[in-house]
């Protein structure tokens, strides 16, 4: 009996052979990443050195030995976890208020059919060319007669009135999209908020998320708006803790970036796990731009 056997071929992709350019792309985005590690790192080694060992010259890239109770000594020095439990609060609820009220805007400009749409969106698109300082004195004087001084309202409120950049963005990225969804779903009968939530929210899934990115990292790093409204300390940013991390003689500042890194860590993670979403999004953004 005669076993015939079958003989496949698999055609394999010749290998990309690295040519000069691509060798010194290579070793000028290594250089890059190091130099953007850099601090970072330096920040890891301080927080697990003594604090008489922090200013020793030549320093010590690997401490002899890791001083890990500076991590619960740091946010002792100051009223840490309540104050990172109030930056916590204002970001995320900064973060729902520009995202949802910059989705929604962003639709009407890109969707939806008004009067005077096109002279709405310029002045949008030129708000972004104001700096933030102008109406400084304006909101405080405003804020002011309201009440709201030395509470969390100036901080939040605004944010539930949209935010340009995110507007715009939004409505960059709703150019890729066809209007034929759109139209779809009225032919069923849809309403234009039903079209908006269970239609092109899934679809702008990487823009909401560059959004989500953007608006907490401004949220939990802004400063002044803190410093300028809160004046009780148990109303405190943790950004406004962390200035005021300071001895009377001297900072001891193994301490303060154990403290520092703790502060830095709900960022790492958001962008570690929206990073996919994030890049996709801003690209794209970028490629509708450009047509």
């Amino acid at each position: 009996m005669v076993m015939q056997t079958e003989v496949r071929t698999t055609t394999r992709k010749p290998r990309r052979k690295f040519s000069i350019l691509d060798t010194i792309r290579f070793i000028i985005l290594t250089l890059g990443a190091i130099a953007m590690l850099f601090p970072l790192l330096w920040m890891v080694t301080i927080a697990l050195k003594g604090n008489n060992d922090v200013f020793k010259i030549p320093p010590e890239w690997f401490p002899r030995e890791l001083h890990w109770s500076n991590f619960v000594t740091g946010t002792r020095e100051i009223n840490f976890w309540q104050t990172f439990g109030n930056s916590m609060f204002i970001a995320v609820l900064c973060t729902i208020g520009q995202v949802a009220s910059s989705v929604l805007v962003g639709y009407g400009l890109a969707r939806l059919s008004f009067p005077g749409r096109k002279l709405w969106f310029s002045l949008f698109v030129g708000s972004l060319m104001l700096p933030g300082f102008v109406g400084m004195i304006p909101l405080f004087n405003l804020y002011t007669s309201l009440g709201w001084y030395d509470s969390w309202l100036p901080i939040i409120v605004p944010a539930f009135f949209g935010n340009a950049t995110f507007s715009f963005l939004y409505v960059q990225y709703l150019k890729t999209i066809s209007v034929s969804f759109d139209e779809a779903a009225k032919i069923d009968g849809a309403s234009d908020f039903y079209i908006l939530m269970k239609v092109l929210v899934p679809m702008t899934t990487p823009v909401i998320m560059t959004m989500v990115i953007f608006s907490f990292q401004g949220a939990w790093n802004q400063y002044l708006e803190p410093l300028i409204y809160i004046i009780d300390p148990s109303k405190w940013t943790l950004s406004l803790a962390m200035a005021s991390y300071k001895g009377t003689y001297a900072t001891a500042w193994n301490l303060f970036m154990a403290a520092d890194l703790i502060y830095i860590l709900p960022m790492l993670l958001i962008f570690f796990f929206g990073q996919k979403f994030f890049m996709q999004g801003l690209g794209s953004v970028n490629s509708a731009s450009l047509k």
